[in-house]
Formats: structure tokens, sequence, C-alpha cells
């Protein structure tokens, strides 16, 4: 087979996420060489190889991955249905009040919440964890809902839409802490209860010391989920099509405007899920009463781009964010200054976005070879 044929039949997708990681990498040995060439290296082997020091670490990688392996999940399958959801901050925190509220209140509830919590199921223990996660999941996509309703009825852009009910989402958060699950010592929210405390499920022993637990496998599920929608369901298939075209798609018989809704609520349901396994993990996270976006949202935006918005890329991207952090958080073994973490990690993440440019390159690249239609 010619080079050319080669070409154009090769899947560049993974390649564009390898050269985005390559040059983020690339930019943190910058840094750290400007900083201190005297240990820039061990300080970089140090990145690479730090989160597979013992199996405490992989365990804060899997921690770490997971609220970002949701919300990258949320852009991801928006992305895909042609929506850009730059909401996840405000439906990640408003989905962790809902863990929050119910994790607090459920067992004060009377016999009702007693009859909860004392309920045990097998290896999952109490059902008030998920109901929590429930709370999360419905108040995400009701967050989202807004946004949704605006871009199917009015045109109005979903990113201007959900990056203001962001501000709202947080801002509305602070004050419902202060009124309900206020700890006026720490400025924060009060701890959940053990019983809202989402099960270990015996990785504690397999990883000891590190906070992972089954939120994790939670985040797999929903990998899956998503996965299977987008691409085995009549459903997924609509929603993608009202992506691709929305004229074509209502000739077509679909109605895009309850796609357009559905597409942003299950978005928003995938970030507020995040935020409550965040916040249920019995880690000592509390939501604090601050005027600043939550981190792990925004941090789905490149999440998603790395992984090319394919559900299956959007779990591997998060665990490689989350096991640069954990390499990175043992660059204290050198003479760098904290902030240097920090830093390199940004570079990646801002350089996940180079990903996309990549892949709109090859894919026009691929069309001048007559290699087909692009994914």
């Amino acid at each position: 087979m010619k080079l050319t044929e080669k070409i154009k039949h090769m899947d560049f997708s993974f390649l564009s996420s390898v050269i985005a990681i390559a040059v983020g990498l690339l930019f943190g040995l910058i840094i750290l060489l400007i900083s201190n060439p005297a240990q820039a290296m061990g300080g970089f082997s140090t990145i690479l190889t730090g989160a597979f020091r013992d199996m405490r670490s992989i365990g804060r990688i899997m921690y770490f991955a997971t609220p970002i392996i949701l919300t990258g999940l949320s852009v991801g399958f928006a992305f895909k249905t042609g929506l850009f959801n730059i909401g996840t901050p405000g439906q990640f925190i408003v989905g962790a009040f809902g863990a929050v509220i119910v994790g607090i209140k459920l067992p004060q509830m009377g016999a009702f919440g007693a009859a909860i919590v004392n309920f045990k199921l097998p290896l999952l223990g109490s059902p008030h964890w998920i109901l929590a996660l429930l709370a999360a999941v419905i108040l995400g996509g009701l967050w989202a809902l807004l946004p949704g309703i605006l871009k199917a009825y009015a045109n109005v852009h979903e990113v201007i839409a959900s990056i203001m009910m962001n501000y709202i989402g947080m801002y509305l958060v602070n004050y419902l802490v202060l009124n309900t699950v206020y700890d006026r010592l720490r400025n924060q929210s009060l701890g959940v209860a053990k019983s809202a405390i989402i099960p270990k499920l015996g990785l504690d022993n397999i990883f000891p010391r590190s906070n992972v637990n089954a939120g994790f496998f939670i985040a797999i599920l929903a990998v899956i989920v998503i996965y299977i929608i987008l691409n085995k369901t009549t459903f997924g298939f609509e929603l993608k099509a009202v992506g691709y075209n929305r004229d074509a798609s209502k000739y077509a018989g679909i109605n895009e405007k309850r796609s357009i809704i559905l597409s942003m609520v299950i978005a928003g349901a995938l970030a507020g899920l995040g935020g409550g396994l965040l916040y249920l993990a019995g880690t000592g996270k509390y939501i604090e009463v601050v005027d600043i976006l939550a981190a792990e949202g925004f941090t789905g935006i490149p999440v998603a781009l790395l992984g090319l918005s394919n559900p299956i890329g959007v779990l591997f991207a998060g665990l490689f964010i989350g096991y640069i952090t954990v390499g990175g958080d043992y660059l204290q073994l050198y003479d760098f200054a904290p902030e240097i973490i920090d830093i390199i990690v940004a570079s990646i993440i801002y350089f996940s976005a180079f990903s996309l440019i990549v892949k709109n390159i090859i894919d026009r690249r691929r069309i001048k070879l007559g290699g087909g239609k692009v994914q």
C-alpha cells in the first residue's frame, strides 16, 4: 500500500493527544531548567515516575482523577452533541451541595431518616450515600436545564448562558451553606454523616493511606454508560445528529429542541455527580464559603479536549492529569518552590487544548489526501 493510502486510513486522533502531552511536558521541563538547572532533570524524572513510587501514590491518582473524569465526561458528552458546556463549575458545586445537604440532614429527618441510615446493604453499607449522590445528579442536571432551554427555544449560545450560571450557582451555594449547614468556626460546610461517606470496598487495603474509594468505580461506570448511549443507541444517534446539523435533524423528524435540552441536562448531571463523589469521599473535603469557582469544573474542559470528547479517552485523560498531579507532589524533595507544581500541571492542562488544533490540521490534511469523512 502506498504511503498516502496508509495516511488516509490512519487514525491520528490519539497521536494529536500524545503531541499535546509531549508539548506540555516539554514546557514543564523548560520551567524546571530556568528555576534550578542543576536539579531540573531529576525533578522532571520525578514528575514522570513519582506516581508509581508506591501503592499509596497509585491510589491517590485514582482519587484525584475521579471528579475530573466526571466533569471531563460532562464537557465531552455535550461537545459530542454539538454543545459547549462551560457551565461545569456551577453544575459541579450545585451537585456537591445537593450531596452535602442530604449527607448532613437526612439522619435528622426523624424515623424516616433513621430507617435509611440504619439499613445496611451487602458490601455497600447504608444507602444514605447513594441517595446523596442521587441528589447531586438531580441538582446538577437541573442547573444545566435553563441553558438548555435557552439554547433550544431562543438560540442563546450555551457558553454565555452556562458561564453566567456558574457565578449564580457559586453565590447561591455560598448563601445556602451559610443558612443551612454552616460551620462558623471554619467558614465551610459541616461534615456529612458517616453513613453518607462513600464506602472503600476494600480499596484502602490495596492502596493503604490513600483516599480512593468506590467513587472511582462509579466514574468508570459512568464512562461505560455514556459510551454506550453515544455509540450504541438510537437516542445517542439523535443527539449527535442534532449536534452535527440541527435543521437537517428537524427535517428528518428528530425533536431537536428536546435533544438539546436533554444533552445539557445529562451533561449537568455528570458534573453534579462529580461534585457528589468529591465531597462524599470522607477525606475532610468541605464546601468553603469563598468567591471562587470550582477548579474541578474547569479542569474538565481540558480533560475533554485531551480525550477528544471520547468517553474512553476522557477516562485516560483524567487519569493522566491525576498522574501528573501526584508525580508533581514529589517535586518538594528537590529545591523547587511548591508553586512550580501548580505551574507545571497548569501548563499540561493548557496545552491539552493544543490537541484539538493538531487534530484539525491533521483532518484537513487527510481531506486533501482523499481520506474520506472526518470523525
